[in-house]
């Protein structure tokens, strides 16, 4: 279609009448085409927004649009496409930044670190260049993928011949591996690890002496808490880095769905200063003895706290979900001691009495509720409760908009009933990416594998469905989620489930209204309306126009506009960087309280 031919047509609406003119400093944008995503307007040429308010005056044809604001100056972006930011509604910026960003490196094998053979020379290379006595952190391994033993401190002292301490995280959050340095620093007598702690365990040898292992997050804390302010100088510009990395991605909004009160100075700075590029939503650990504490930052426009986060199950890639069908029993699990199941209830974190009680706690103050679950059957049991939370505090109907996560393994009538009781689901297209080749016929049979991440049956409902990336497990790319989960691609090209492919429309919904809508945002943010924040994306080419196997290839994002701003990520960082780092050497303790809470 020939948008440019019905431009003159398009119809404009105007925030301000002429007597407020004098107090708007209004800027215009054109575009080759602005991709609104409100129904009502579909397509635009231009767009006018107030650099106070931050808030688009008028959206239209360009005649239109100046006519709003004579005076105003017009801005061609020439072959530029606009849309509204995208939206994650679920991410870790601190955590991933920290873990992910240099000075760490990052080992996942969708971003280099392909095998076993391409980590352990990563571990080589940065041990013989990096200076000398500084300790690293590398994030990322993944043994199902990579196809890599268990990484004990045998096997990392010969990959560390500088004698340098390093600890290596398990992809999965749950784990992580760590040389014979790490062990001194710690100050283990005679290398032997402490009593397990409740909820976390060491491995050891035969003779009692750390294998290099901690499981579960006690015992992260307690090898991972001394190494990383030796590793990370700055932590606040670690954190940066990943907003910054969001930005690159074209994502203007997002979540931080492990919030705790270490977090609360750390997200204020990355919103403080002046290209600040995304506006941040946090849910409050249940677990956090002051997760019900109203908590309020300078400006809630940038930062604001929605809700509690809660667990469900565990994590697909370890086997610890509450699922009604186990996994296959081959050399890839059993070399990545996967827990074969199906664990049923047994997967769950919570017993249902348990849930009960948490939403007593937090359902009467008005708290936008938040689980992860991955397991058709933990889906089920989060569902129940719910239902029962919502009968008993009257919340059926009314704009609660509780929350469900990932649901990897989630069936067809549960978002059926999700749709009735009024619940959101934000689905995990990087599983199906990244693992879709090995979900279907290596860790499950393919009834199953073929079909996970259901996002074709949950758009049939009317559930707001949402994408989300899930840092640090997955990279924040938008754009990768709209082209797999309309192609049914995994990123190897192959086809799995094409029953479940949605439509681009639908994939552009859950990365930019639907997202508003789940952050309850969506009269602010998510399209580009009078009135709302004037958040943008600017496109290299019309995402409808392209074959959707070529998305990728042929549309790039040229960088991002929050409340009218365009975004210098190179400022931020620098802006960053001039922040004292000692004010916030505090917070990579409060990040690592979340390892394995995602």
């Amino acid at each position: 279609m020939n948008y440019k031919s019905i431009f003159k047509t398009l119809p404009i609406v105007s925030l301000y009448c002429m007597s407020n003119l004098a107090l708007a400093e209004i800027q215009i944008l054109k575009a080759s085409t602005i991709i609104t995503m409100d129904d009502k307007n579909p397509r635009a040429e231009a767009i006018a927004f107030d650099t106070v308010t931050k808030k688009i005056t008028a959206i239209g044809s360009l005649q239109n649009v100046r006519a709003s604001a004579p005076n105003a100056k017009v801005q061609d972006l020439g072959s530029t496409v606009l849309m509204p930011g995208f939206i994650d509604p679920h991410n870790h910026p601190i955590l991933s930044g920290i873990t992910t960003q240099a000075p760490a490196y990052w080992i996942a094998p969708y971003v280099g670190a392909k095998t076993w053979a391409d980590v352990q020379a990563t571990i080589k290379k940065a041990d013989a260049e990096a200076p000398a006595g500084r300790p690293l952190v590398f994030n990322g391994l993944d043994r199902l993928l990579q196809e890599a033993p268990l990484p004990t401190r045998d096997i990392l002292d010969q990959l560390t011949p500088s004698g340098r301490a390093i600890i290596v995280i398990d992809n999965s959050g749950h784990a992580v591996y760590f040389n014979t340095a790490v062990v001194k620093i710690l100050g283990w007598k005679d290398d032997k690890p402490p009593v397990n702690p409740v909820g976390g365990s060491y491995g050891r040898f035969q003779d009692g002496t750390s294998n290099g292992v901690a499981n579960e997050s006690a015992a992260l804390m307690a090898v991972i808490g001394p190494i990383l302010p030796k590793a990370i100088p700055h932590i606040l510009l670690s954190s940066a880095k990943w907003y910054a990395y969001m930005a690159s991605m074209g994502i203007t909004s997002t979540s931080e769905h492990t919030y705790n009160t270490g977090m609360y100075k750390g997200y204020e700075a990355l919103a403080s200063v002046p290209d600040s590029p995304v506006r941040m939503h946090v849910y409050h650990m249940a677990i956090e003895p002051d997760a019900a504490a109203k908590v309020t930052w300078p400006d809630p426009s940038m930062v604001r706290k929605n809700g509690i986060k809660l667990w469900a199950d565990g994590s697909p890639w370890l086997g610890t979900v509450a699922q009604s069908f186990g996994y296959l029993d081959n050399a890839r699990t059993k070399q990545a001691n996967i827990l074969l199941g199906p664990l049923f209830e047994k997967g769950m974190n919570y017993t249902r009495a348990q849930l009960d009680q948490l939403l007593d706690q937090y359902a009467p103050m008005g708290y936008q509720m938040a689980f992860h679950c991955n397991g058709d059957v933990g889906f089920d049991v989060v569902l129940d409760a719910y239902e029962n939370a919502l009968n008993k505090y009257k919340l059926i109907g009314t704009d609660h908009r509780w929350r469900v996560e990932h649901l990897g393994a989630a069936r067809a009538d549960q978002f059926q009933r999700a749709e009735r009781l009024g619940v959101t689901v934000s689905m995990a297209p990087f599983q199906y990416i990244y693992w879709g080749d090995l979900l279907d016929g290596t860790m499950f049979a393919s009834q199953y594998g073929a079909q996970w991440q259901r996002v074709g049956d949950a758009m049939k409902m009317k559930t707001r469905t949402t994408f989300h990336n899930d840092g640090t497990v997955s990279p924040p790319d938008t754009l990768r989620n709209i082209q797999r989960m309309v192609t049914r691609t995994t990123d190897s090209g192959k086809v799995h489930g094409p029953n479940q492919a949605v439509t681009l429309d639908e994939a552009l919904k859950a990365s930019t209204i639907n997202g508003a809508y789940q952050l309850k945002r969506d009269q602010e943010i998510g399209s580009l309306e009078v009135g709302k924040y004037a958040d943008l994306v600017e496109l290299s080419a019309d995402i409808t126009a392209v074959n959707p196997n070529e998305i990728l290839e042929k549309v790039k994002v040229q960088g991002t506009w929050l409340g009218g701003k365009k975004i210098d990520i190179k400022k931020f960082i620098e802006q960053i960087t001039a922040i004292d780092p000692t004010e916030h050497k505090d917070l990579a303790n409060s990040a690592i309280k979340n390892f394995h809470r995602h």
